[in-house]
């Protein structure tokens, strides 16, 4: 994570069924809640953020699900204009793999988290890991 520690103005946290529907449920949260924090559901922010969630939720739910245990969704709006994003599954044996083989099977998510964030990383748990992604400015 980062080594600088900011207080958000504002947090979500919501722990989810690591199912694929729990994943698409993660994405409607996340639409839901940066409405209530002035960000239209099909603003540029809202959109990039969508788009950060299923991909990350997705990972969590394909490969960090442990049977019987939930991801975490954190939202946070932090100072400076920065929305962060983490999402932590209970897995922490799988590594991220980052795969640039037009031919390979799965892996290119992460370039598109690459692509759409102005950061990312992984930071690992007593039991898991947290996957993070940053955008900002995130003006209204």
């Amino acid at each position: 994570m980062n080594a600088e520690i900011t207080t958000p103005t504002a947090v979500l946290a919501q722990r989810i069924i690591a199912t694929p529907r729990g994943a698409r449920l993660a994405r409607y949260l996340t639409i839901q809640q940066l409405a209530q924090w002035g960000y239209a559901p099909d603003s540029e922010v809202s959109e990039t953020a969508q788009h950060l969630v299923a991909e990350l939720a997705a990972n969590a739910v394909t490969h960090g699900r442990v049977p019987g245990r939930a991801f975490e969704l954190r939202l946070l709006l932090l100072p400076e204009d920065t929305l962060r994003i983490e999402v932590s599954d209970a897995r922490g044996d799988r590594k991220l793999r980052y795969v640039t083989d037009p031919d390979g099977e799965g892996g290119r998510g992460l370039i598109l988290v690459t692509l759409l964030a102005r950061a990312w990383g992984v930071a690992e748990r007593d039991v898991g890991k947290t996957v993070w992604a940053e955008l900002g400015p995130v003006r209204k």
